[in-house]
């Protein structure tokens, strides 16, 4: 639950530190998150540098990626899995992955996000982490390589870092064996971040007279958020086990040898 200073990459952290049951914690520098990585400067930001990433997963949609193509450290392996890619095939494209094009036009934000409906999406959208095969896919993915020792450090991002890589980051964490209130705390830690990224599409939103409770609906989360996920989790699972289990399909043997991995 470590913020790492870095002035090439939003919203970085570190989940090294976070505190499990039994007096254990995860241990640091072994798995990161992020917003998307097109601004990445190895050179020019030591702290990045530091971290020795080898293996970066992308969680971002092809247009996503086409529009900000990651930079990824020298040495470091690029494993694409688009987590909305079964929404995107439906013809829907999820508003998580459409920030930055509906924060420029005040009158099409109103028209399809005011009056709640922007949080009813998000709820929709959290589901869809759960239940989507793309989804499933994606999180089997970043447990399977958190498992792996030869992954090395491990980074893995979306665009701001906040919804499908903070559903990733609330699945890891629960594995560990943190409780309730500690992955609520570190799905929300990321609001202050994210809102400075994204502050001046945000102002030019509002001064073009944009609703700004619309704004903080797209920008940052809120506990209804990762309800959603976990609602969906329960009704369809039981528990955050069987959901990696059955719904992800990583056999337990991979699931203990995550634990080994990352915690002390």
């Amino acid at each position: 639950m470590t913020a790492t200073p870095s002035t090439t990459v939003a919203n970085l952290r570190d989940l090294g530190g976070t505190p499990l049951s039994g007096g254990r914690a995860v241990l640091p520098g072994l798995v990161l998150r992020s917003g998307q990585l097109d601004r990445l400067d190895p050179d020019a930001d030591p702290a990045v540098a530091a971290l020795g990433i080898r293996t970066v997963i992308d969680f971002r949609t092809a247009a996503e990626r086409g529009e900000y193509p990651d930079r990824v450290p020298d040495g470091a392996r690029l494993l694409v899995r688009d987590v909305l890619a079964d929404k995107v095939s439906e013809g829907r494209v999820p508003v998580a992955a459409q920030l930055k094009d509906i924060l420029a036009d005040p009158i099409l934000a109103e028209e399809h996000l005011g009056g709640g409906k922007a949080e009813a999406l998000f709820g929709d959208i959290y589901r869809s982490f759960v239940s989507s095969g793309s989804g499933q896919a994606a999180y089997r993915t970043l447990l399977t390589e958190l498992a792996d020792p030869e992954s090395g450090p491990l980074l893995f991002h979306c665009t701001a870092g906040k919804d499908r890589t903070g559903w990733g980051a609330t699945v890891v964490l629960a594995l560990l064996g943190a409780d309730d209130e500690t992955l609520m705390d570190e799905y929300l830690s990321v609001n202050p971040a994210v809102r400075q990224a994204f502050a001046p599409l945000i102002e030019g939103f509002t001064a073009s007279g944009g609703n700004p409770d619309i704004a903080l609906a797209l920008i940052g989360v809120v506990p209804a958020y990762l309800e959603a996920a976990l609602d969906e989790v329960n009704a369809r699972y039981g528990s955050m086990e069987k959901y990696v289990r059955e719904g992800l399909g990583v056999p337990d043997e991979t699931v203990a040898a995550l634990r080994t991995r990352l915690t002390a």
